[in-house]
């Protein structure tokens, strides 16, 4: 389907003033830097998020810009060479907005973060695209897997914009949630694709980011006020160790983000990505129980993904951007998986530096997470059915935790029931007098090891969804 906004003659008669007027708090300082760098190679596109930066931030520290949780905010998209630049060789080039972690430690954590925000807020999107105030778009798209990522194509000729909406806020990942904390930062990161020979958008060309930090509706206005208030109150020489305010963010240019081109790869089909993307046991529901249809596999952690010496160049290169090394690809595109495990932990640190050298020693040697917790549980009908294990007998499934969360659980048992986690509405465990106790996250670090259950499934007819009962 076709999203194509008509534009009035006037917008591509006068591209020129839409840049200047996007651009004019940053024209001279900008201009002035880029006359200095004689000889660099100037990049073709400019990212504007229209949206305040924070006077509170101190000189040759990064820009801070405050959002509104769920508030339209619009991206231009200029192409700074104007009609001018020809070295795209399709007509439209496709960009990748997201919105991740700034902080590196939670980056490293993104699929558990995510994966809990998505628990907490089912049926929600983190970042969405505002279709009908967009311009110059075609083709926006929304994978359901990745929550926190849209992409679209556009005319680099012509210039656009994108409104986009950021549905999360920055406290919603902070560890401890009483009232008060300080809310996690976010980058809104665009990357810029064009055309290979095969006619994929997989040939990166422009990458550029800023620093966020998003807040309930209309906190963000009440934030900047305050931010305002006390730079205003400082003495002249104190103000000038802060950065001014200006109207709109201006997005620097950064590397491309890891995943950016697995994604391209994989929104060209409607293939899940294989991060968030399991095959458990297949089973089925049925009104009351259900059983499954496959018996005895048990729902260990995956570890297929390890580097084997007999990985090939071609493999090599997927494991490397699987596991977010993507900066490092070209590096080691002559190497096989034998060449990258005979290397040391000291020849990674010196080729990668010290995080990230460490980092891929440990997942190339590294061994499947051994789970905290181990617990067995059987399916009521399956119970109450003629036994097909040999020699009769209950038969029971493993569930291996790797954190003793309710969340974990919930995951584990809707592997088992080939189900999506928020399909579970509550899990119960049924006491010796017969009275259901809500399963909290302190109920599952007290459970025992190898502690065994009977689980039945009560349907749960206002949502559509399941209460699953531990007896």
């Amino acid at each position: 389907m076709l999203f194509c906004h008509s534009q009035p003659e006037s917008y591509h008669q006068h591209s020129a003033s839409y840049i200047r007027e996007a651009l004019a708090p940053f024209l001279k300082n900008e201009e002035a830097r880029l006359m200095a760098e004689t000889g660099a190679k100037r990049t073709p596109f400019q990212y504007i998020l229209c949206a305040a930066t924070s006077p509170a931030v101190k000189q040759q520290e990064e820009s801070l810009t405050y959002l509104n949780q769920g508030q339209s905010y619009e991206i231009r998209m200029l192409n700074r060479k104007l009609v001018e630049y020809t070295d795209i060789s399709s007509k439209y080039v496709k960009s990748i907005v997201r919105v991740v972690f700034h902080d590196r430690r939670l980056q490293y954590m993104e699929h558990q973060q995510l994966e809990g925000w998505k628990w907490n807020r089912p049926g929600d999107r983190i970042l969405d695209i505002d279709i009908p105030l967009s311009v110059g778009i075609i083709e926006p798209r929304s994978h359901p897997l990745h929550l926190n990522t849209v992409e679209f194509l556009w005319d680099p000729v012509k210039n656009a914009s994108v409104f986009i909406q950021v549905n999360c806020i920055s406290t919603e990942f902070t560890p401890r949630k009483h009232g008060g904390e300080k809310g996690v930062p976010f980058r809104i990161q665009v990357d810029t694709f064009t055309t290979n020979e095969h006619r994929e958008y997989m040939e990166h060309v422009h990458s550029s980011s800023c620093q966020v930090k998003v807040f309930k509706p209309k906190g963000a206005d009440r934030k900047l006020k305050t931010d305002r208030e006390k730079i205003a109150k400082k003495t002249p020489q104190d103000r000038e160790k802060y950065q001014l305010s200006h109207e709109t963010t201006v997005l620097k240019e950064c590397s491309p983000w890891p995943d950016a081109l697995n994604f391209t790869n994989h929104s060209s089909s409607n293939a899940p990505s294989p991060v968030y993307h399991s095959s458990p046991t297949s089973c089925s529901f049925t009104d009351g129980n259900c059983s499954p249809n496959q018996q005895g596999e048990l729902l260990m952690p995956s570890c297929s993904d390890h580097l084997l010496p007999t990985t090939s160049l071609q493999d090599t290169q997927q494991w490397l951007h699987h596991h977010r090394f993507s900066p490092f690809s070209r590096l080691f595109s002559n190497f096989s998986g034998a060449d990258l495990l005979r290397m040391s932990k000291e020849d990674l640190i010196q080729i990668c530096g010290p995080a990230d050298g460490i980092r891929l020693f440990n997942t190339m040697k590294g061994r499947c997470m051994q789970p905290r917790l181990t617990i067995y549980v059987c399916q009521q009908q399956a119970r109450n059915q003629t036994p097909t294990k040999p020699g009769g007998g209950d038969v029971y499934h493993a569930l291996y935790l790797e954190e003793l969360t309710l969340l974990d659980l919930s995951e584990k048992i809707s592997m088992l029931y080939s189900i999506t986690p928020q399909q579970i509405t509550h899990i119960y465990r049924q006491n010796p007098s017969g009275i259901h106790v809500l399963v909290s996250d302190e109920m599952v670090q007290n459970f025992k090891e190898e502690m065994s259950f009977i689980l039945s499934t009560i349907r749960d007819g206002s949502t559509d969804g399941y209460h699953v009962v531990l007896k």
